[in-house]
């Protein structure tokens, strides 16, 4: 078991190491930060002090090695916009973004995974049919264009809800359904296929000529089967709760990470988006890190292998 989290965290370790190199060259080899903030118009003395009071006058790999001995130091960089800490933009940003991801994450696991469930037990039927082509067309349709709709439809339409800010609980509602519409979907798709798969399995049979009352054998024995693949699903949009923002908070001009992250982008501000990506892929492997230890305790072949292993 040792043996096994030391080879989850080494790989944790590594990912976070690419995700971050990976951001460190592209941003740096997509335009230079010292004319994106001070304009083309500004003066070639002032350009050449800026790259240099930021290093960016430097080899890239010189930058990168003194880019990871910060981050060995716990320092993720100012700002080059605002000269702030970057890691202080992001969290106060963070709060923001939690109001809308965790409420649409608990959508989404409310909604999806019942469905999908009753979907599997009335395979064939009228309901089943329905549940999935809602489903498919949840996920399919991009956000952005799902909260366009929602805003047109509530927003301008109706006038029940506003269409941006964040002044109230109110403005919160459409940012959040755009969130919880395709995880919900998706959540549902993988829902029916699990059940469906582990209720044609012999020992569903058993445990039904058994006499073994049908609740049972669904609480007692198919969900705990099928719950695998759907905490894989669950643990991914867990991950994404960061990344997956940036699109709504944009069009819902909602001051979060993800906002924050567009704007960082636009401005060239290397710290900061560095810091975000930094930030997703920690959540991202953290989240991948928890399913592992879930699978063990949900599958016991799996920590029979781990524990031969």
């Amino acid at each position: 078991m040792i043996r096994f989290f030391l080879i989850r965290a080494f790989r944790a370790l590594m990912t976070i190491v690419l995700v971050v190199t990976f951001a460190f060259v592209v941003l740096r080899l997509s335009g230079d930060p010292a004319l994106t903030i001070m304009g083309p118009e500004a003066p070639p003395e002032a350009i050449r002090a800026f790259r240099a009071a930021w290093g960016l006058d430097q080899p890239i790999w010189v930058q990168y090695l003194r880019y990871f001995g910060a981050i060995a130091r716990g320092d993720l960089g100012i700002s080059m916009r605002d000269g702030q800490s970057a890691i202080q933009l992001v969290l106060d940003r963070i709060p923001a973004t939690l109001e809308l991801t965790i409420p649409a994450l608990i959508l989404k696991l409310a909604i999806g995974i019942p469905a999908g469930v009753y979907a599997a037990l009335h395979r064939d039927s009228s309901t089943d049919r329905a549940v999935m082509a809602s489903a498919v067309v949840g996920f399919t349709m991009p956000s952005f264009v799902l909260g366009l709709v929602l805003v047109l439809v509530f927003s301008v339409t109706l006038g029940l809800l506003p269409s941006g800010g964040q002044d109230s609980w109110m403005h919160a509602i459409l940012p959040i359904i755009t969130m919880s519409i395709g995880g919900a979907g998706i959540l549902a798709r993988f829902a029916r296929s699990a059940m469906i798969e582990v209720l044609g399995q012999p020992y569903i049979r058993t445990a039904s000529a058994k006499g073994t009352a049908w609740r049972n054998v669904i609480w007692g024995h198919a969900l705990p089967n099928a719950a695998i693949p759907i905490v894989t699903i669950a643990g991914f949009m867990v991950g994404t709760l960061i990344a997956g923002a940036v699109v709504v908070e944009s069009l819902f001009s909602w001051p979060g990470v993800g906002r924050l992250l567009v704007v960082a982008v636009s401005n060239r501000d290397l710290a900061v988006v560095q810091c975000i990506l930094l930030l997703v892929a920690a959540t991202m492997v953290f989240s991948n890190f928890v399913v592992d230890i879930l699978y063990g305790y949900l599958d016991p072949r799996l920590r029979s292998n781990q524990a031969r292993h």
